[in-house]
């Protein structure tokens, strides 16, 4: 018998946009503390060195000024939990752009500027703009709301990748980080439907998923409980699921509670 769909998860527009202008102060903060050195180091993201890394998390906004400035669509395309698995394709073209923005910050006050001047111009479009008017976006007309969700995402993922090779400390917004938790999970949910598998992320996600024996009381027979850093490390292929386990960064119970085959849930 398939399981009844369930409502998509709400999210408060006025927090949504608090959370990302204050995740974006705080890395504004830290990358203005970078020295060369630092900014030449390499990430964890393919070839792009921390500088790379720093503007893209410019562009992560500036997506957000650029949609709002164009003409509204007229349909919308894509969906909050269509984004997810969405990233992938597009790899190559937010890689081009990345390397052309990190090209044009050179200098000392290169970065610094970039993120003065996209603060200041985000605050702008959002001054008059409605969540619910459809913006361009490079996956198709979707609602302002929606797509400053996933730029919470993009921010707390983005964050702990500059403090995974800096040292900055930069940092989560807990408002930020705990819309990033709930995209996830319901992310993974989507991904594995069923209610077989009870995967906790306290204090800002619970979410059933995976097809099989569905519990209806009591404590379920399969748990994943983990924190959320962890759990978005895991959902974007930061870190795998042995390592997390390993590591006792994952606490799982019951004979379907590895999620290994499902993540990451990101691109």
């Amino acid at each position: 018998m398939p399981q009844p769909r369930k409502r998509p998860r709400s999210y408060d527009p006025a927090k949504t946009r608090a959370a990302v202008t204050a995740q974006f102060a705080h890395v504004h903060e830290g990358v203005a503390r970078l020295t060369p050195e630092q900014l030449a180091l390499p990430t964890r993201l393919g070839e792009w060195t921390v500088r790379e890394l720093a503007a893209h998390v410019a562009m992560v906004l500036r997506s957000v000024i650029r949609g709002v400035a164009m003409p509204e669509p007229s349909v919308r395309d894509v969906v909050l939990l269509d984004w997810p698995a969405a990233t992938r394709q597009y790899a190559a073209a937010v890689d081009e752009d990345t390397r052309e923005l990190a090209e044009a910050a050179v200098g000392p006050d290169g970065l610094p500027e970039l993120y003065a001047r996209t603060a200041e111009e985000f605050a702008a479009a959002l001054a008059d703009a409605p969540g619910d008017r459809l913006i361009v976006t490079r996956f198709g007309g979707m609602p302002l709301a929606d797509f400053l969700v996933t730029r919470t995402v993009e921010l707390t993922v983005h964050t702990d990748d500059l403090n995974a090779v800096t040292g900055l400390a930069v940092p989560h917004d807990r408002q930020a980080l705990a819309t990033c938790t709930r995209v996830l999970a319901d992310a993974l949910a989507l991904k594995a439907p069923g209610g077989s598998v009870e995967l906790r992320v306290p204090p800002h996600a619970v979410v059933q998923c995976v097809e099989g024996p569905r519990h209806t009381r009591g404590t379920p027979p399969n748990v994943v409980e983990t924190d959320p850093l962890t759990w978005t490390r895991l959902a974007t292929g930061r870190t795998s699921w042995a390592e997390a386990v390993d590591a006792a960064h994952v606490r799982a119970s019951g004979e379907r509670a590895d999620l290994a085959v499902w993540l990451p849930v990101l691109g």
